[in-house]
């Protein structure tokens, strides 16, 4: 047990230290939030308008987009196992006293902790876009974004897992990227949507993470979060929804790793 903890340990804080080195990496990682943010908020909201009491578009798509750039970051937290596997660093690690398990809980750890990282960042333009920021909402959102990165990050780490060549897992994430996010509710509520659009966003687990966001920010009053069959989700069943599928996941992730040679 002592070995998994040290893992865990050694291999978040490198990938910590890989991140905060990287400057261009930490610049670029809020390139495509910042686009969608900027191009959607400025060509729709005069279209759209407010789409509930004191909530314009951008204020409403603000959350959702602090939930995508956690999802990218987490993701993508795959790529330095596919990475470590090209340059033969994840062999040297392999043979470390430090277990197959401590190094998958040490990729999700470090994940999570990146995107917890970077979505405080984002918390600058809160201000700038006229959403409230107290001290209170930034100590609620440290959980759920914490919670909703680690299952993310296992996924990419799972994906990784079959992955041989870092073009190749860029593609695959990529393709999984775009469907997650415009069928979360990121850009739109999902509750007004034709039946089958609605049927796969309540099945995407991220539709649950942006809700949970949203709800921090804009409060359930706003008559703007999830139902299903007839229930209006609530943070904390969102997020042992999200936990859960996270928890399968990371498992997953630990099983396929410690099977490979």
């Amino acid at each position: 047990m002592t070995e998994i903890w040290r893992g865990v340990w050694v291999v978040a804080y490198r990938e910590i230290l890989r991140f905060v080195g990287d400057r261009a990496r930490f610049l670029s990682s809020f390139a495509m939030p910042l686009l969608f943010l900027i191009i959607f908020g400025a060509g729709f909201t005069r279209t759209i308008g407010a789409l509930a009491q004191g909530v314009n578009y951008i204020q409403f798509m603000y959350p959702g987009i602090i939930a995508m750039t956690v999802l990218t970051s987490s993701l993508f937290a795959g790529m330095s196992v596919v990475a470590d596997r090209e340059f033969g660093f994840l062999k040297e690690i392999l043979v470390a006293p430090i277990g197959r398990t401590g190094i998958v809980l040490g990729k999700a750890a470090g994940g999570s902790l990146v995107a917890l990282i970077q979505a405080l960042v984002m918390l600058v333009l809160a201000p700038i876009l006229g959403v409230k920021l107290t001290p209170t909402l930034v100590l609620s959102l440290i959980p759920v974004v914490i919670i909703l990165s680690l299952g993310l990050s296992s996924l990419g780490v799972l994906i990784a897992s079959f992955m041989q060549s870092q073009q190749g897992f860029q593609l695959f994430v990529q393709i999984l990227i775009f469907p997650l996010i415009f069928l979360a509710g990121v850009f739109f509520p999902v509750n007004n949507v034709p039946a089958w659009m609605e049927i796969i966003s309540k099945v995407n687990p991220l539709t649950y993470g942006v809700d949970a966001i949203r709800q921090i920010f804009l409060g359930s009053a706003h008559g703007l979060g999830v139902t299903v069959f007839g229930h209006v989700m609530t943070v904390p069943s969102e997020m042992a929804l999200v936990g859960v599928l996270g928890a399968f996941l990371l498992l997953g992730a630990v099983i396929v790793f410690n099977r490979q040679e």
